[in-house]
């Protein structure tokens, strides 16, 4: 592996510490279609994953659909179907998505499932029981649909949710409820002193803010009556749990935590979890209250990364300007779609899409950079003769070994942007190499040494650059690697092994 190469400079809780790396997505809502967002979350999901299994790590990467609630029976019912093939339907499009995005999950989890995930509910249910933090009470308040959750009058703009800008309706009921204000200020300590970490800086401050505000207990069912599409209550059939409190259950129900399996005791806590914004309530408060509650370690970090819009406006049917991840990546290619959403869209803030920014993207970074580069280099180095005395000049050297410094540097404060850019200075100084060392004059000046040494400087480079690339966007590292006739080893100088092996471009350029 390339343990060498990974020279830690900045640190998130426990990320550099070899042995097992757990990450996990937050689970997509089967109410509709996969969206470009998600493909986002995917993806930097999978960079993480893919990074520390190149770093040796033992990594279980998990990400599945939320199939329960309210909302969903909605949905089928406005899509004429039963609400078990509906949703049968939709958890096979996100499935799709991340074979589409080839995304290296390990498993994938349906809430629906009632062998793997549903006894692991159950078991959180009991243990929250026991504790004494689960009880009964009448309850009046504020319910929004698209967030299924009840809100405080405090947290509307005008009347209305801020993220599905709907009024929520009042509603009155009898429910069981979590104690989730016992464990306000243990949150409020665990938030602040990092031993959960959460980033950015700004999405800690505005969850402590809100504990600040004042924390009540929250609603963990509703009357099955109203709602029977979910999990039973565990001994009162009258009750279904709360779609949270079902649905944050699944980072630990597909490792065994009902049956206290090898792979729970190998893996949790998460090293990290990703999730967007607006569901940064229910991960940075209600679950870790009910970890607290039921005794077990938290996870390590929350990364909260923002929205995607279309062109500058959020997206929308009724706009027209929804974008389908499986269009974008028939279109252009999985890795050309997956550059996009890391280097275009900023990490945890929200970013924009539009075909017309995406295919200048494409044609400046991956067609005029990176593709043109590996032709350009390819097509010298057919015409070496790999002189095995020679090694990688020393100045060549130092600027890769930056290069993977800062690279590293980017990947550890989860700056996935930074990290491309990182590795497109690398291609941009072997473009700039290429010109100043002009190899094929050198060749008609018969200065075969010469010429033999710029090449295995750059063919070295381009080695390091598909590994850089390899987290990121894999099919074309395993293109470069497979033109350049190497196999993926740790050993950098690859002993000077390079059997050409010139293929079509990687990425054609887009007419304009």
């Amino acid at each position: 592996m390339l343990r060498n190469f990974f020279r830690p400079k900045v640190e998130l809780k426990n990320f550099y510490k070899m042995g097992k790396f757990y990450i996990t997505t937050s689970i997509a809502y089967v109410n509709a279609l996969p969206h470009i967002g998600y493909a986002l979350e995917l993806a930097q999901a999978d960079v993480l994953a893919r990074w520390k299994r190149l770093k040796g790590d033992d990594v279980f990467f998990l990400t599945g659909t939320d199939e329960h609630g309210r909302k969903i029976v909605e949905a089928a019912e406005k899509a004429g179907k039963p609400v078990g093939e509906f949703v049968d339907e939709t958890a096979a499009k996100f499935k799709e998505l991340a074979g589409a995005l080839n995304i290296s999950n390990n498993d994938f989890v349906r809430t629906t499932d009632q062998k793997r995930h549903w006894p692991a509910v159950e078991k959180m249910w009991r243990k929250l029981v026991n504790k004494g933090d689960i009880y009964k009470a009448n309850y009046k308040g504020l319910y929004c649909v698209g967030h299924e959750a009840f809100m405080k009058s405090s947290e509307l703009k005008d009347g209305k949710c801020p993220i599905h800008f709907k009024e929520p309706e009042t509603i009155e009921e009898e429910n069981y409820f979590f104690r989730l204000s016992r464990y306000a200020n243990e949150l409020e300590s665990i938030i602040r002193t990092e031993e959960f970490k959460i980033v950015p800086a700004g999405r800690k401050n505005e969850i402590l803010s809100f504990i600040a505000e004042g924390v009540e207990d929250v609603s963990f069912s509703r009357p099955s009556k109203d709602l029977s599409w979910g999990i039973p209550v565990p001994d009162d059939p009258t009750h279904t749990i709360y779609v949270w409190s079902d649905a944050l259950v699944n980072y630990i129900s597909l490792l065994g935590y009902a049956e206290d399996g090898e792979n729970f005791q190998k893996y949790w806590p998460a090293d990290v979890h990703i999730i967007g914004k607006d569901i940064l309530r229910f991960h940075a408060l209600i679950w870790l209250a009910m970890l607290l509650s039921a005794g077990l370690p938290l996870p390590k970090n929350l990364f909260v990364h923002g929205f995607i819009t279309s062109g500058g406006q959020k997206m929308s049917k009724t706009l027209g300007n929804v974008i389908d991840p499986f269009e974008v990546i028939k279109k252009y290619g999985a890795d050309a779609a997956r550059y996009y959403l890391l280097r275009e869209i900023p990490p945890t803030e929200d970013g924009d899409f539009t075909f017309e920014k995406f295919e200048e993207r494409y044609n400046a970074d991956l067609a005029n950079g990176l593709g043109n580069l590996v032709a350009r280099v390819l097509t010298l180095a057919e015409k070496r003769t790999a002189k095995k005395e020679l090694k990688i000049s020393a100045d060549v050297r130092e600027i890769i070994d930056r290069a993977w410094e800062n690279y590293e540097k980017h990947l550890a404060e989860m700056k996935f942007n930074e990290a491309l850019e990182t590795i497109w200075r690398l291609i941009g100084f072997c473009d700039e190499y290429v010109d100043k060392e002009k190899p094929w004059e050198l060749l008609k000046q018969g200065k075969e040494k010469e010429f033999d040494q710029a090449m295995l400087n750059l063919l070295t480079s381009l080695a390091h650059i598909a590994w850089l690339l390899e987290p990121f966007m894999p099919k074309t590292a395993d293109k470069i690697f497979e033109q350049l006739g190497i196999e993926k080893t740790a050993k950098d100088e690859w002993d000077n092994k390079f059997a050409i092996k010139k293929q079509a471009s990687l990425f054609p350029r887009l007419p304009k």
